[in-house]
């Protein structure tokens, strides 16, 4: 008989910083052994018929201290298989995304390109999955919309997608990409003029479904 391996579900928890113009990603030590004290991104064991997006609110609620609330959306972006991640023995790792409305919590939030030495394999995880999560930039309405929120402007579109690609698109390339998303518009508003002038960025909106 084949010993069954355990299943964990572990999440890159992100939000949207306007003011720092990050994406921020959110950890925090652990509170057990193995590595005591060590940052890690929020994961559980998944329950026994539990859904997977079940898994990750719980994760984010146990382990980061928000909200369930908070969870805007979520979705599923790899497996990782390795025997020997786990030093208690064999576990599989499914990494999901989950966009957050707010922060706060047993938290620490650091922007996507900079995150700290974590425990486990995570750094390994958040390398692999950050080329998936800009794939997903303006192409997944769910991410798109839970990273951005209701409403945004072009100039905040700007710094997320540099944020997940490491490069700022050109605006009227970008503005193209983002018109054929389904449900995303750009409006007649404007933001408020910028402090030394120029041309103020165009507002966009979801549209309800």
């Amino acid at each position: 008989m084949i010993d069954l391996t355990p299943v964990s579900v572990d999440v890159l928890a992100l939000r949207f910083d306007p003011d720092e113009r990050a994406v921020l990603i959110g950890v925090a030590p652990r509170a057990a052994e193995p590595f005591l004290g060590e940052q890690a991104l929020p994961g559980v064991l998944l329950g026994k018929g539990e859904r997977l997006r079940d898994a990750a609110v719980r994760a984010v609620s146990s382990k980061l201290g928000l909200p369930a609330g908070a969870v805007t959306a979520t979705g599923q972006l790899a497996t990782f298989d390795e025997p020997s991640r786990d030093p208690r023995g064999p576990t599989l790792s499914i990494a999901l995304w989950a966009t957050l409305s707010t922060g706060g919590g047993d938290v620490r939030w650091s922007p996507l390109a900079s995150v700290p030495p974590l425990a486990f394999d995570h750094d390994r995880i958040v390398a692999a999955c950050r080329p998936m999560l800009a794939d997903k930039l303006w192409r997944d309405v769910a991410f798109s919309a839970g990273l951005m929120g209701r409403e945004f402007t072009t100039a905040q579109a700007l710094d997320v997608t540099e944020a997940l690609t490491g490069d700022r698109p050109y605006p009227a390339n970008l503005g193209r990409s983002m018109e054929r998303l389904p449900g995303l518009r750009r409006t007649a508003e404007h933001a408020a003029a910028l402090p030394k002038g120029g041309r103020p960025p165009s507002m966009w909106r979801w549209e309800d479904s």
